[in-house]
């Protein structure tokens, strides 16, 4: 009889979701100068939840993509990633999902690497560059460097043609116990650095919260969990941007 370890990394269906999808988005976006997005997060074990919510968006004729600030997993079981990104396959318009606190756990780093790609990347929608980073640092016991702080620094040295703006988008916000606080605002000046910062997306608290850490002007917006039925739609233009909460 042959035994299968929860924690294999034998992947059962597609694999480099998110570079997949990016792909999707910048050709679909490419010269748009309105850019709307839905942000979803923490979605362990909420697989009922997490349906209503694909349902949900996919009610929507104005979504250009959705993004998922991480915490796909409750355990870093390859069986949590693989239904979490069936699930999310249901989508009408494209995904990419972040690297949470909890999809480290056990081999959950590998299996995140494998199904969806590495932790830290960028992709441009429209002229708006955003920027999806891993700040889970205490998962690497503060010996890697998270968030990766040479990362955005070469994002903003190598700003694509026709980028005007910047969003960022992480799992957890700063002055979580999970951020590597020592750095906070040395994160902050070179996320600055970059055109035009709108603002940032995270998730971690299952909470709806929006802050100003820094006191700078650019605003953090917590998205809260799939239990709590809601995700987040943003609408960016030449005017600015727009904010809503939606309840499904």
């Amino acid at each position: 009889m042959i035994e299968y370890h929860p924690y294999d990394l034998d992947i059962d269906g597609e694999t480099d979701v998110n570079r997949r999808n990016i792909e999707r988005i910048e050709t679909a976006t490419y010269g748009k100068e309105e850019i709307r997005f839905a942000v979803i997060s923490d979605t362990q074990r909420w697989y009922d939840e997490t349906e209503d919510a694909v349902e949900a968006l996919n009610r929507r004729d104005d979504l250009d993509f959705v993004l998922h600030t991480g915490d796909m997993s409750d355990f870093g079981l390859k069986l949590e990633f693989e239904k979490q990104r069936d699930i999310l396959s249901g989508l009408k318009v494209p995904f990419v999902c972040l690297l949470g606190n909890h999809d480290c756990l056990a081999t959950g780093l590998d299996v995140f690497r494998k199904i969806f790609g590495t932790e830290d990347f960028a992709f441009t929608a429209g002229n708006v560059r955003f920027l999806c980073l891993n700040t889970n640092a205490l998962e690497f016991d503060y010996s890697s460097a998270v968030p990766n702080i040479q990362f955005i620094r070469e994002e903003g040295d190598h700003v694509p043609e026709g980028v005007e703006k910047t969003v960022v988008a992480m799992h957890a916000g700063p002055f979580s116990e999970q951020f590597n606080n020592n750095i906070a605002e040395y994160f902050q000046y070179y996320l600055r650095e970059m055109p035009d910062l709108q603002f940032c997306v995270y998730g971690h608290g299952h909470n709806i919260s929006v802050d100003e850490f820094f006191d700078d002007g650019i605003r953090y917006y917590e998205c809260t969990c799939a239990k709590k039925r809601s995700y987040l739609f943003f609408t960016l233009n030449s005017n600015g941007y727009t904010y809503e909460v939606v309840n499904f």
